[in-house]
């Protein structure tokens, strides 16, 4: 057990020591565990906001409509504190535990997709989906086929957003009896294990960082132009030999 005095070069010796111990790595309340777990529970509330977020911000930005709409639900959102959500579901439900969790953390991570999916789709030229419309393509086509991969990197931004995001809060669910890393960095507090406490809280945040780095990755790869090197093709020259078919 660390020291509850020191200074702050003690604690993040306390933490290098504690992270560099394997016996805090394994069994089922070892940070193995619990960071898979933190990463289900991210995964599912993120997975959840997507589902409400993403067809209904695609949906607004497409048909030009609810702007307002998706600006009042968005602000709104932000504005009510994940604990307070939390808190909210757990005495509303009477369930603790991950699911309460996994539907606050859900309720956080829908902003960010909605006000990037419909700012995506909607900034989308207009001329080039006339031109689609003009080419024969329905509504939903040009959804489909035009709108949707030009607004993809938007898209993406808004899940890199909501995943960021949801993975620094998920400690949270330690408050209402869940689990995940959260677990870890309360048993310090709780036990005065300053070292634990700091060592786990730098596991968030590197994992964090990493999601940040993966994902930006992922959208710089799913930007027009930049996923692949387009070749233009080379002009024919009249010296060209004239391919004969058979």
């Amino acid at each position: 057990m660390g020291s509850a005095g020191g200074d702050g070069v003690s604690y993040f010796s306390d933490a290098f020591r504690w992270l560099n111990d394997p016996l805090n790595w394994k069994g089922p309340d070892g940070v193995t565990a619990r960071l898979v777990e933190h990463l289900e529970i991210t995964g599912l509330a993120v997975l959840l906001g997507a589902v409400f977020a993403l067809p209904l911000g695609v949906w607004l930005g497409h048909t030009g409509r609810g702007g307002a709409l998706t600006v009042a639900l968005t602000n709104a959102s932000r504005a009510v504190p994940t604990l307070a959500a939390l808190t909210i579901l757990v005495v509303a439900t009477g369930d603790l535990g991950n699911a309460p969790t996994i539907y606050a953390l859900a309720l956080f991570a829908a902003p960010p997709m909605l006000a990037n999916a419909y700012v995506g789709v909607r900034a989308v030229d207009r001329d080039v989906v006339e031109a689609a419309r003009g080419m024969g393509l329905s509504g939903l086509q040009s959804l489909v086929r035009v709108e949707l991969p030009l607004a993809l990197p938007l898209l993406m931004a808004g899940i890199r957003t909501a995943v960021v995001q949801v993975l620094a809060t998920a400690p949270l669910a330690a408050y209402v009896g869940g689990g995940g890393l959260g677990r870890l960095i309360r048993s310090g507090f709780s036990t005065q294990d300053y070292g634990q406490t700091l060592a786990v809280a730098l596991l968030v945040a590197a994992l964090a960082l990493a999601a940040e780095g993966l994902l930006a990755a992922v959208q710089w790869a799913v930007t027009p132009g930049r996923s692949l090197p387009i070749r233009r093709p080379r002009p024919v020259e009249l010296t060209d030999p004239v391919p004969v078919r058979p």
